[in-house]
């Protein structure tokens, strides 16, 4: 055997075994990269089943949790971090229990009474007092509670029709299935760099020469990286900008909850009211006409209908795949109002009810129903998707700024018949009438939707 053919051979082995490394690290970055997927969607369902499950009966830390998800997280965290509001990390050590309660409960007045704290509090964010908090005193030791000590997730997803726990299967099998691979592979390394050393070796004792080469499999992989250099640039450039694409990938998924839709306190099936029975969306949501919000309706609203419309006849439907009973639910309604359905007549012991809040824009973002639903004759369904076929309404669009552009960018504004666009159309120069209508459809774009200060003044 001369000296080329042992060098080609050397070599061979070398980038055998310089592979077989390589895939064992993808495999290992890939496992790493799964395993965390799976955590992150096992602790996005326990938040999800714990936000949606009953109080009744569970201890004073997860009913806190709850309330602090509903009425303080929109502004707080329980950690040290700054939201809207300061970080609530030790705040029962910081401040007496009767001072927070009074702050929760109602700052504004806290402040006006003089108190130190509470005007230090106001003067740091901005004059802006907290907002008053529809919570009881048991609310606020149970919000307390879980700041102090969270608990810790589980990978659990609850069941809310029955409240039973059904455990996720254990990641120990993957991680046996991954050890399992890796070790098959390393025995494999093992011995095809003993059969190298072995072939070399007499390859070197027929030539009548010593073999100086490799011997051990970390030798091999060093000797391979030194006499491999461009192979090994290009495979850590190829790495390098793999984990820059994930990276960012993964950065542009921050803030965006499409599919995000939780259970509401009360059953609510738009199915039924806007699908079935063709209400109009802005019977309910009436500020969206004339406002930025749309606002979420008033129990009086519902009342309108549900005075005569009890749910009596014993009918059901179809909320998140159970079946409800549609007079429970109506009751819940009652019950808020303090109504008494004998007397027809409204308590003074109304309490209010903790919708939870589906559509989310960040706050510097400006958006206004107003300029959508009545200047650009917009449908509901163009941000909310086909909200008359869900029963559980949820997030249908990205709402991210490349989704409101490309919109913006193809979307016809409806000027046909809408009074808006006469004085603007009056005006309109012929040049700019054939180049901005001359294909009979106006869109955003083309009236100045572009530019920045029309989101974010």
């Amino acid at each position: 055997m001369n000296k080329i053919t042992k060098k080609v051979k050397r070599n061979v082995f070398h980038r055998v075994a310089f592979l077989c490394l390589l895939v064992l690290f993808t495999n290992s970055f890939s496992f790493a990269q799964e395993e965390s997927d799976s955590n992150n969607v096992s602790l996005e369902a326990s938040a999800s089943a714990e936000d949606v499950a009953t109080v009744d009966g569970e201890d004073l830390v997860m009913k806190g949790e709850k309330l602090f998800k509903a009425n303080c997280a929109a502004c707080h965290s329980i950690g040290d971090n700054k939201v809207v509001g300061p970080g609530l990390k030790g705040i029962s050590d910081r401040r007496e229990r009767e001072w927070l309660g009074k702050w929760i409960i109602n700052s504004a007045d806290l402040i006006a009474s003089g108190d130190a704290d509470a005007n230090a509090i106001f003067e740091e964010y901005n004059k802006v007092p907290m907002p008053p908090q529809p919570v009881s005193e048991d609310d606020i030791d149970a919000i307390l509670a879980y700041i102090k000590t969270p608990p810790v997730k589980q990978d659990v997803v609850a069941d809310v029709s029955t409240e039973e726990v059904v455990v996720e299967e254990d990641s120990s099998v993957s991680l046996i299935v991954f050890g399992s691979v890796a070790l098959i592979l390393l025995v494999l390394l093992v011995i095809l760099n003993k059969s190298r050393v072995s072939i070399a070796r007499l390859a070197a004792e027929k030539e009548g020469v010593s073999f100086d080469g490799p011997v051990s499999l970390m030798e091999a992989f060093r000797f391979t990286l030194r006499n491999n250099k461009g192979l090994v640039a290009a495979i850590v450039i190829v790495l390098f900008f793999t984990s820059l694409v994930k990276l960012m990938d993964g950065a542009f998924t921050i803030g965006v909850h499409t599919g995000y839709k939780p259970e509401q306190p009360i059953k609510f099936s738009h199915k039924i009211h806007a699908g079935d029975d063709k209400i109009d969306c802005n019977y309910c949501h009436s500020s969206a006409r004339h406002s930025k919000t749309s606002g979420i309706p008033s129990l009086n609203v519902c009342m309108n209908c549900h005075k005569y419309i009890d749910g009596s006849h014993g009918k059901t439907f179809s909320y998140n795949g159970e079946e409800y009973s549609m007079e429970e639910e109506i009751k819940k309604i009652y019950k808020a109002l303090d109504y008494d359905t004998e007397t027809q007549t409204y308590g003074d012991n109304p309490t209010p009810v903790k919708w939870i809040k589906v559509h989310n824009l960040p706050d510097h973002v400006f958006f206004s129903h107003q300029q959508h639903v009545t200047v650009g004759n917009q449908k509901c369904q163009t941000c909310h998707g086909p909200v008359e076929e869900m029963d559980v309404v949820e997030q249908s669009s990205p709402l991210t700024m490349k989704w409101c552009i490309e919109c913006h960018g193809e979307t016809g504004v409806a000027t046909k018949g809408n009074g808006y666009y006469d004085e603007m159309h009056s005006r309109m120069t012929e040049e700019y009438k054939d180049k901005w209508l001359g294909d009979d459809k106006l869109t955003v774009e083309e009236i100045g939707g572009w530019e920045c200060a029309k989101c974010h003044y």
